[in-house]
């Protein structure tokens, strides 16, 4: 490992707080980058292509004429993997995302089947009847007794998140509990008489508890080098400033983005609009009318002072003007007063992701 230096040009993976504007990590989970490399595609690359490689290389061993079934294939983690198995010939991709992207991504030429996810088991099988070498899950859940079922003799399936385990904008232990128990249990027994096989990854345990940082730095080092090589380039989807990662995060929840979203402490944060002002009172809003018919009825009777009337009518009439200016100045004031919306708080696909590695 390469000594740090102040002033260095660094990525690094921590554990937790990766949102904060500075994070103490330790050097073993500290890495340089290529002087040609920008921050945001430093940032995007490693987390994504990271988990990208390990799955594709050493968990799966992908060899060419094999066929992948990818789950949320427009995130980031999805569009790594996409540009890793094209570096292996003949490989069959079939990509499941949201109706929404398939343009998007149809245009890249980079995956042959491109399925909603609404019904994707049968959009598979319509393609091919025997199924799939391989599966690659991040969402858990119903999915995996579904992805299981498409392994073909001697297929893999791999789980690397789990985003189906979030339920809303919360994660809650009933939200893990009913994943876990919509989860088939497969027995080593069964594995043996089907001839499949079943895998997991999880970056951050690999680096945090099971002592993987000489692992993954060596795994980060061929990744620059297909990076310089041309061999990948990171997909950023678009870069935010932390100010506005309730923004950021709301469109990850709401599946729009295609690749990486970055959040880039350097960037200002996009201006909000102007707070309107605030709508008076029921109250004030009688008095001001009232007070304001007050003055118009003094102008006008100090103008017709030289009218001569009988007293009593005067006062009469007076009087009468009086009430109908009070009864229209309540009516006025029981209208509805003007409420202020507050935007509602915000929560990947990737998100699990980046959360999960």
């Amino acid at each position: 490992m390469c000594a740090l230096l102040v002033g260095d040009r660094v990525v690094a993976l921590p554990e937790f707080r990766a949102w904060s504007e500075l994070v103490t990590v330790p050097t073993k989970y500290v890495y340089h980058i290529p002087d040609e490399m920008t921050f945001q595609d430093a940032a995007a690359i490693v987390m994504n292509y990271l988990v990208a490689y390990i799955l594709i290389f050493d968990l799966v061993s992908l060899r060419e004429g094999k066929s992948i079934l990818l789950h949320s294939v427009g995130g980031g983690v999805g569009q790594a993997i996409v540009q890793l198995a094209r570096t292996v010939p003949n490989v069959t991709i079939f990509g499941v995302c949201s109706k929404s992207k398939h343009e998007a991504l149809a245009a890249t030429g980079l995956i042959d089947h491109l399925i909603d996810r609404t019904d994707y088991v049968n959009e598979v099988r319509k393609i091919t009847t025997e199924g799939v070498d391989i599966v690659m899950d991040c969402l858990c859940g119903e999915e995996c007794n579904r992805g299981y079922g498409l392994l073909k003799p001697m297929g893999k399936y791999i789980l690397y998140g789990s985003s189906n385990v979030v339920t809303g904008e919360t994660k809650s232990f009933f939200s893990v509990a009913r994943s876990w128990w919509q989860v088939d249990k497969v027995s080593p027994i069964k594995l043996f008489d089907e001839n499949k096989s079943l895998g997991g990854f999880n970056l951050r345990h690999l680096l945090y508890q099971q002592d993987g940082s000489e692992y993954v730095r060596s795994t980060v080092d061929k990744i620059f080098g297909m990076w310089k090589g041309g061999q990948v380039k990171p997909v950023v989807d678009s870069a935010w400033a932390l100010e506005d990662v309730a923004e950021a995060m709301q469109k990850m929840h709401d599946r729009k983005n295609i690749g990486k979203l970055v959040l880039d402490p350097s960037m200002e944060p996009k201006p909000k609009p102007a707070t309107p002002a605030k709508s008076k009172s029921k109250k004030q809003a009688s008095e001001d009318k009232g007070g304001k018919k007050d003055k118009e009825d003094e102008k006008k009777t100090g103008e017709n002072g030289d009218e001569k009337k009988e007293g009593g009518d005067a006062a009469e009439e007076a009087k009468t003007n009086g009430d109908a200016e009070e009864g229209a100045a309540h009516v006025n004031g029981d209208g509805d007063v003007e409420k202020k919306e507050e935007p509602a708080a915000a929560t990947n696909g990737d998100a699990t992701e980046s959360g999960k590695y």
